[in-house]
């Protein structure tokens, strides 16, 4: 049975979005393209994601060996594929935003890192064969994914008998009113977002989809409220401090 790693910061936020597609009207794919096609370049120079404690968890939680062949699914800057590529013989950097993969690869080359490949690839529609990786890594992405389900049969598919599945995301606590406020927090700062979810949802999920669940592995990461501020404009930052601000005290401690 194939075995999953769930390594969720408990952090940052639920809200079922709503997507309405009228006739020639944006898919939520095509918002992410957008989104992170012009945040691209933050995301090369973000600590948060470049940050190398968390990195090295992941890299010794995929358990790589030298003959081993790596998929970093939506791969963003390709920050976490550039970890593992030294431990295994080829890591694949999928990512549905073309500017993203352009940062992927510009790691790539100044690391000098010539086992990284790189393919324009949506998570839900996997462009690989059967059984065609030891490891899948995806790392902060996959509150974005529009059908979680389905990005995990992909991943399955994909991943050999015995290989290992490691996930790195924001998650919820298993709290209603936490899980809400976070997740509607994580809406208004970023359009493409969908749900982070709880560790709960995250092993039912999984166990579903084929995986057995080794281990779940909390971790805490605090940011500023800045950090769901920037890039964002006036009315939803008015909205995100509207929220904040209405928060009670017992609400706060939560």
């Amino acid at each position: 049975m194939t075995e999953a790693h769930v390594c969720p910061s408990l952090h940052l936020l639920l809200f079922h979005r709503l997507l309405v597609r009228y006739a020639n009207a944006m898919t939520h794919e095509d918002a992410v393209r957008r989104i992170f096609g012009e945040r691209s370049t933050f995301y090369s120079r973000s600590a948060v994601h470049k940050d190398p404690e968390v990195l090295k968890r992941i890299v010794e939680l995929t358990n790589p060996r030298p003959d081993s062949l790596a998929l970093d699914v939506a791969t963003g800057s390709g920050h976490t594929a550039a970890a593992l590529a030294p431990h295994v013989a080829s890591v694949v950097c999928a990512d549905i935003t073309p500017q993203m993969i352009r940062e992927a690869q510009k790691i790539s080359f100044a690391q000098g890192l010539g086992n990284m490949h790189f393919c324009l690839a949506d998570a839900h529609s996997l462009p690989f064969t059967d059984d065609a990786f030891n490891i899948v890594t995806c790392r902060r992405a996959a509150h974005h994914f529009s059908d979680i389900k389905k990005a995990l049969r992909e991943v399955r598919r994909v991943l050999q008998p015995n290989g290992i599945l490691v996930v790195d995301d924001r998650s919820v606590p298993e709290d209603d009113f936490v899980d809400s406020c976070m997740n509607e927090l994580d809406c208004l700062h970023d359009e493409s977002h969908v749900r982070e979810y709880r560790p709960s949802e995250w092993r039912r999920m999984l166990e579903v989809s084929g995986f057995r669940v080794a281990l779940v592995e909390p971790y805490f990461r605090h940011l500023p409220l800045t950090s769901l501020t920037s890039n964002v404009s006036r009315e939803s930052t008015e909205k995100i401090h509207a929220i904040v601000e209405g928060l009670n005290d017992r609400q706060r401690k939560l």
